[in-house]
């Protein structure tokens, strides 16, 4: 199966600065500084940017929406149950409390993306 077109830029390190290794992971400064260069903007404006998406997707989370960025992916907001977790050190039972997490579902796109 070859990538879909709009994601083939995605594998080419020359044309797309966000490209890194498998297992390695990228701090938010290198994401910024390759945001920055990918979209041609300061570093502080990426930042501004990534900031913002941070925000908007943590707001609307908090109001119980999910984000849906069509051919990447999903930040979907998920309810756990109170329950009994154990102190792996000392293996005592501890009450959990019910709460609220987030989940991402990559979309087809960026699975097509990353399988090849």
């Amino acid at each position: 199966m070859s990538k879909p077109a709009a994601f083939s830029f995605l594998t080419q390190p020359s044309i797309c600065p966000l490209v890194i290794r498998l297992g390695e992971q990228m701090t938010k400064a290198e994401l910024i500084g390759r945001m920055a260069s990918a979209a041609n903007i300061s570093r502080d404006q990426a930042k501004s940017a990534l900031e913002a998406f941070t925000d908007g997707v943590a707001e609307a989370l908090a109001d119980g929406r999910d984000v849906k960025l069509i051919g990447f992916g999903s930040f979907v907001a998920m309810e756990r149950k109170a329950g009994v977790a154990r102190n792996p050190r000392t293996g005592a039972a501890v009450a959990r409390p019910a709460s609220r997490t987030a989940r991402f579902r990559a979309g087809e796109g960026l699975k097509s993306a990353l399988n090849g």
